[in-house]
């Protein structure tokens, strides 16, 4: 008897364990490298921002426990990490986006590019563009943001989860959820 409730309370911490959301090992790393350069801090942590079910259904994209933080540092919100996946020709990219507390972006980065063309978003000097963007703009294709020869599908991909950060970014500030 006591080895069946051993084993099923082993069995349900696994459980936990395995289906606790965090940031993806294979990204955990380069996520922390562009947390630290960007806030120039070595000890953070990071909180899931939480949202409602009913807020969360108006959003253009659904927060969930493993896609949208808050970086705090002497009990202080230095910004916010968005982290996400966006399509690209035939697969999908990994990027990231860094915001202050007033949701400014402070950098965006494509953490793992997954076809053989399209790579150069992946630039610091493409994506220096979006640094500056706040809740306030409207990211547009060859008005404000530049094109890139070969990649146009991976970069209205990357303009429009952008633009899509941005404004769930302003519904979660209008409602005082951040």
């Amino acid at each position: 008897m006591k080895i069946n409730s051993l084993f099923t309370i082993t069995l349900f911490v696994l459980t936990l364990f395995l289906c606790s959301f965090e940031i993806p090992k294979n990204l955990q790393k380069k996520v922390a490298k562009e947390i630290k350069a960007t806030y120039a801090i070595e000890n953070y942590t990071l909180t899931n921002v939480s949202v409602n079910s009913t807020l969360n259904n108006t959003l253009p994209i659904k927060v969930n426990n493993d896609n949208f933080y808050k970086v705090m540092a002497s009990n202080k919100v230095l910004g916010y990490v968005f982290l996400d996946k966006a399509p690209s020709k035939t697969a999908e990219f990994d990027y990231l986006v860094l915001l202050d507390a007033t949701g400014t972006i402070k950098k965006s980065n494509v953490l793992i590019y997954r076809e053989e063309y399209g790579g150069e978003i992946g630039s610091t000097r493409w994506l220096r563009q979006f640094i500056g963007k706040s809740t306030n703009d409207n990211l547009e294709y060859k008005n404000n943001i530049d094109a890139i020869s070969g990649a146009t599908i991976s970069v209205r991909s990357m303009i429009n989860a952008t633009n899509d950060v941005l404004k769930t970014v302003k519904i979660l500030k209008e409602n005082k959820v951040i």
